[in-house]
């Protein structure tokens, strides 16, 4: 991590929802999901955040490092229809070691979307797949 990770570092994305962002695309072997409204998913919104924070760290991670999510605390208030575009702001608020906070508002042009706190930690990539592959080989999956 280089010392330019500190609190204050933010990040803005702007994302027009496609179809295939909405609820009944998220898992499209389900049923359930099939028969819900076309708004833009939770689990989609989720992985904006994520992308977002992405963002905000963009230069300030050492060689080999990436950042994943570990906690999500987000609230989902408003339904977002496709065609619309949606913003999310992210500000990093703590930097405790590995572990990083984010402040997390989200809205589109009627209203805010979501609000809440993400946490991601710091990972060395090689290390993390290596513990993945070995995890993948005592399951018989590699």
């Amino acid at each position: 991590m280089r010392s330019s990770l500190r609190p204050g570092l933010a990040a803005t994305l702007d994302y027009r929802v496609p179809e295939t962002r909405t609820v009944p695309h998220l898992l499209p072997e389900s049923d359930e999901f099939g028969g819900m409204p076309s708004v833009l998913a939770t689990g989609y919104l989720v992985g904006l955040v994520e992308w977002t924070c992405m963002r905000a760290l963009a230069g300030h991670l050492d060689e080999g490092e990436r950042t994943v999510g570990v906690h999500v605390d987000l609230s989902h208030e408003a339904a977002t229809p496709p065609g619309c575009a949606v913003t999310i702001d992210v500000e990093l608020t703590v930097v405790d070691g590995r572990r990083l906070t984010f402040a997390v508002q989200a809205k589109d042009d009627a209203a805010i979307v979501c609000r809440g706190t993400h946490r991601r930690a710091v990972i060395d990539l090689g290390r993390f797949e290596e513990r993945l592959a070995d995890r993948a080989a005592a399951r018989g999956l590699a």
